[in-house]
């Protein structure tokens, strides 16, 4: 499941070395994040100073939960952490506490990004490293490439929709653009494109050395 984060309201308890990148993230996603916590890290304080997010250095209080869609808990105190979840619970609020899969609503993926392309990897909380792999392994695969390739089809498809054509038609269309020629077409006008690059590169010294 992917959600649409933007505006929602969120909070993180905790905001030190494992608790920050759980704020950057809720920030990629255009959320709007109140944290809570005794210490803060340089970056966490620095978003707080931009008014990036709200910032509270105190005591979690469980009427922080009140009105939040999503709360992620990254403190180093598992009673504090438990409890945090607990009152979560009883809000209806989605909770993850970090690291602790079985008092988890939902789990952080390793995700691979390339523009609107998001590929997301889970393991359930069994093996992070894993899933930190495997993003590797698809980040090679999934070139950057995919983040222009992608808009384009986005482009293309809403073209498509407007037209005349049958739905039949138009179905057919839509699945020839994101079928596999199309994919090794992309793949080999990216190659050519980085071919011409590094042989500019390669060649700019030589050019240099005649004007000289």
């Amino acid at each position: 499941m992917f959600m649409k984060m933007d505006g929602k309201r969120c909070l993180v308890v905790g905001a030190g070395k494992v608790g920050e990148p759980k704020i950057g993230g809720l920030l990629d996603t255009g959320a709007s994040v109140r944290v809570v916590a005794l210490e803060a890290s340089e970056a966490v304080r620095q978003w707080a100073a931009e008014g990036k997010i709200e910032l509270e250095s105190r005591e979690f209080s469980p009427s922080d939960l009140d009105g939040v869609f999503l709360a992620v808990v990254a403190t180093a105190s598992p009673a504090l952490n438990k409890f945090a979840y607990d009152e979560a619970q009883k809000r209806g609020v989605l909770c993850n506490v970090v690291d602790v899969p079985e008092i988890c609503d939902f789990y952080y993926p390793a995700v691979v990004r390339r523009g609107d392309l998001q590929i997301a990897i889970s393991t359930a909380g069994k093996s992070p490293s894993l899933a930190q792999k495997l993003r590797q392994q698809l980040e090679r695969q999934f070139s950057p490439g995919y983040a222009d390739w992608l808009a384009e089809l986005g482009d293309t498809r809403t073209l498509i929709r407007a037209s005349n054509l049958s739905g039949e038609k138009k179905s057919e269309l839509l699945h020839s653009l994101a079928g596999r020629e199309a994919v090794e077409a992309m793949l080999e006008a990216q190659q050519i494109s980085s071919e011409i690059v590094i042989s500019d590169f390669v060649a700019a010294p030589a050019i240099e050395k005649e004007i000289a």
